[in-house]
């Protein structure tokens, strides 16, 4: 049959309750080098680019992706074979008290690159002082030959602009660090006034633009004094909901109009922040909870898990992928103003308490 994408594999007539494996299959013309990003396939993925496998993920909400090189010009197939079982080896998806929808729940992504891209930019804002703000940004870039390659790093916020020339990015992943860079005449993001601005980065060989990347943020603070959480040295009072992403008619893959009712309601209701329960949440979300000035509590996957579950030889593992997954992507957000590790997961014994422990760090 034919299917939209992002869907979920419960909304197909005939699936409602179907578990196992499942094939998404389509073409794609291209030529040289391409990355392929997959927003969320629920619960594992196996990727096929012309026939050959090219990538596995478990991890049914957060992002990943995929380089093919040196494609010859043409149509090309993807194939990607999702699994929404049950399996013991699949330690955080298991039957709950909320529906573990299957399928490429999230959009997909095509991009042409170079040799040389840009993988994400990081913004952390470090403080302010009589209206100009100090921040720290990272640049992450990825090399896909195997040599080492020169290239000029620049960034750009408001008119703030700095430049790391003659950068030599070995094979792989490389981060840039810009440090200290004042930020003049920004506004701080806040419930009252979510302020959001453009950030952007560039690669440049031989004074010419390979890749850029730009990102979206705002300016804001967030600190813990004794009892209080503070926004902007402001003390916060937290009226919230908790929300998970459903819909009878869509499961977990929402469109924009049925985020931004949600979104809506819980304004309306007076609250000021919204749970993420129990997984990190679509980015179609986190870009309205920004800028609708609705505070964010974005959590791991892991919940409700003790005893045997906990003891497996996976779960530590899957936890922290999940956890720097779900910080990379998102953490540009202003919205997000506390990062959830477990949910109501054993920890009356030293080994699952040594397990928490690990998992936070």
């Amino acid at each position: 049959m034919k299917v939209m994408v992002p869907s979920c594999l419960e909304t197909y007539p005939g699936f409602g309750n179907y578990r196992g494996l499942a094939s998404y299959e389509t073409s794609f013309e291209a030529e040289g080098n391409i990355r392929l990003e997959f927003k969320g396939v629920s619960h594992f993925a196996r990727v096929f680019v012309d026939g050959e496998e090219t990538a596995q993920h478990y991890g049914s909400y957060t992002p990943f992706d995929i380089c093919v090189k040196n494609l010859s010009p043409g149509i090309h197939s993807l194939k990607v074979i999702v699994d929404n079982d049950f399996r013991d080896e699949y330690v955080l998806d298991f039957p709950n008290d909320y529906m573990s929808y299957g399928g490429i729940s999230r959009g997909v992504v095509l991009e042409y690159i170079k040799d040389i891209y840009i993988d994400w930019i990081h913004v952390t804002p470090l403080r302010e002082a009589d209206g100009i703000w100090s921040i720290r940004a990272e640049v992450a870039c990825q090399n896909l030959s195997e040599s080492p390659l020169y290239a000029d790093v620049r960034l750009k916020f408001l008119d703030t602009e700095a430049c790391c020339q003659g950068k030599l990015l070995p094979p792989g992943k490389s981060i840039i660090t810009f440090e200290e860079l004042e930020i003049a005449d920004a506004c701080p993001w806040s419930m009252e006034d979510p302020v959001l601005y453009p950030v952007s980065a560039a690669l440049l060989q031989n004074g010419a633009v390979v890749d850029d990347m730009i990102e979206r943020t705002g300016l804001r603070l967030v600190r813990v004094e004794g009892t209080s959480v503070l926004l902007n040295n402001k003390p916060l009072r937290i009226k919230g909901f908790c929300r998970h992403e459903d819909h009878p008619q869509y499961g977990c893959a929402l469109p924009a109009e049925a985020i931004a009712y949600d979104l809506q309601l819980i304004k309306d209701l007076g609250a000021n922040s919204v749970r993420t329960s129990h997984y990190p949440n679509d980015e179609l979300f986190l870009d309205m909870c920004d800028e609708l000035g609705i505070l964010v509590w974005e959590e791991n996957h892991a919940r409700g898990i003790n005893g045997d579950r906990m003891k497996s030889p996976y779960f530590e593992e899957q936890c922290e992928q999940v956890i720097r997954e779900m910080i990379t992507a998102h953490y540009n957000h202003p919205s997000i103003y506390i990062w959830g590790i477990l949910n109501e997961c054993g920890v009356r014994q030293n080994m699952r308490r040594a397990v928490t422990a690990a998992s936070m760090t």
